[in-house]
């Protein structure tokens, strides 16, 4: 049969293409991106690493997007890996989602994959950002973006270098609520801005455990890769606590208090004073295990204070902002309906103001979809790496801050300490190899 076929004659050839060619081609609609869907040219490949609990909020918000489609996890642990398989499979009615532990080997093999959600904790998030962006990928991650000010350099010169699209999750850039309070700064209605006030987390402290764990049988590594969930961190013992998340207070792991929600208000705040592309320059130590009250300053005179607000005095929900001017001050946080405001008279442009703000910038009130359409123009999203990477330097400032117990200056063009060594030092911590920047 094989020798016959390889004999076939120009003319029969032709004869059976003209036969072929009156045959119908039924091509399925998804193809072509009709009936309401997205031809797969036009799809944006989605992959995730480290989808756990908050992740998974990130992941649900991300799939009913038309235009993405989630194809593959990577997570060091089994359950985790399973249980967003069992979250992607069902959305598609398929058994598609492909699973994988080895960060290494999921970012080797998978080509097809455009963009990437990370939502680690707190220690990989930027080297894990790193990793995918030298590999290609676009990057939504999970904040506190990143653990030292080295390593938020670092994420945004590999975003620059390998002109990645990357989004970080602060997502109130892109609610209602917070960007009316961002327009009424900027277009003046509340006169001279000397004071905004920066939301920190009303649990823990600053001052962080350099202790560890006592140490448990480590599980099965397809169970739990252990080296690779601890990745650039110290090795220390196995302990399950860990991964059911009670890693928070602990040096190698956290950003603190302060960086836990000043993440979000940090970053809110200065790009609202228009203070994005630099940090705050002087830092004043407060005698408090948190911070709270501490008081920051930019090289433009306004002064961002750090706020626990346990009274409520400043706001009622969490990772809230305040922002004060000589005429008038406006706040909000999470679970309001409205933002509040000093004079009623100025919620009467809210929708004006939210609407120019999008019409103006080509913005979605969608922190997502902000992502996808930038992944789609190359142009930057609203929470991009340098923005990341300058609202967090104040975050690790003021970390520092505390942790030394002193005041402290910054210049925010050299990235460093001015006449401090022992703060410079640790404006870096050393990473563990092979997890290395």
């Amino acid at each position: 049969m094989l020798k016959k076929n390889l004999n076939l004659t120009r003319r029969t050839f032709l004869k059976r293409a003209a036969a072929l060619a009156t045959v119908p081609y039924i091509v399925p609609a998804s193809a072509l991106g009709r009936g309401g869907k997205v031809a797969p040219s036009e799809r944006i490949v989605l992959g995730g690493m480290g989808v756990g609990r908050r992740g998974s909020h990130d992941l649900r918000w991300m799939l009913p997007e038309p235009d993405v489609q989630f194809v593959a996890i990577c997570d060091a642990r089994k359950e985790s890996r399973e249980a967003v398989k069992q979250i992607v499979d069902t959305r598609y009615g398929n058994n598609d989602c492909a699973m994988y532990s080895d960060m290494r080997e999921f970012l080797a093999l998978r080509t097809d994959i455009d963009a990437l959600l990370i939502a680690t904790g707190d220690r990989w998030h930027s080297l894990a950002a790193i990793m995918a962006m030298r590999a290609g990928k676009d990057v939504y991650s999970e904040k506190p973006s990143s653990m030292t000010i080295a390593e938020g350099r670092a994420v945004a010169e590999t975003a620059n270098r390998y002109r990645r699209i990357y989004q970080t999750g602060t997502q109130r850039f892109s609610e209602g609520n917070f960007t009316f309070a961002n327009e009424l700064l900027r277009t003046g209605r509340l006169g001279r801005v000397h004071t905004v006030r920066a939301h920190i987390a009303p649990w823990d402290s600053a001052e962080m455990s350099h202790e560890w764990l006592p140490a448990e049988p480590e599980p099965p590594k397809d169970e739990v890769d252990w080296d690779q969930w601890l990745g650039p961190c110290p090795w220390r013992p196995y302990n399950s606590a860990y991964i059911r998340g009670q890693w928070r207070g602990y040096y190698d792991f956290h950003t603190s208090c302060i960086g836990e929600w000043g993440a979000h208000t940090f970053a809110q705040c200065q790009v609202a004073i228009g203070a994005a592309d630099t940090a705050a320059i002087e830092y004043q130590y407060v005698k408090n295990e948190s911070g709270d009250g501490m008081v920051t300053r930019f090289a433009n005179g306004i002064k961002m204070v750090l706020e626990r607000d346990l009274d409520k005095k400043y706001w009622r929900g969490s990772c809230g902002v305040r922002y004060e001017g000589t005429e008038g001050w406006v706040a909000a946080a999470d679970g309001y309906s409205k933002p509040d405001v000093s004079s009623p008279a100025m919620m009467g442009d809210f929708r004006k103001l939210v609407y120019d703000y999008m019409a103006r910038t080509q913005r979605p009130m969608s922190h997502v979809r902000d992502l996808f359409d930038c992944v789609k123009s190359r142009r930057q999203p609203v929470a991009n790496a340098e923005m990341m990477h300058r609202s967090m330097s104040t975050v690790h400032a003021a970390n520092i801050c505390m942790w030394l117990k002193r005041d402290l200056r910054y210049d925010p063009v050299k990235e460093e300490f001015i006449n401090d060594p022992e703060a410079n030092r640790l404006r870096s911590r050393a990473m563990r190899e092979p997890w290395i920047i």
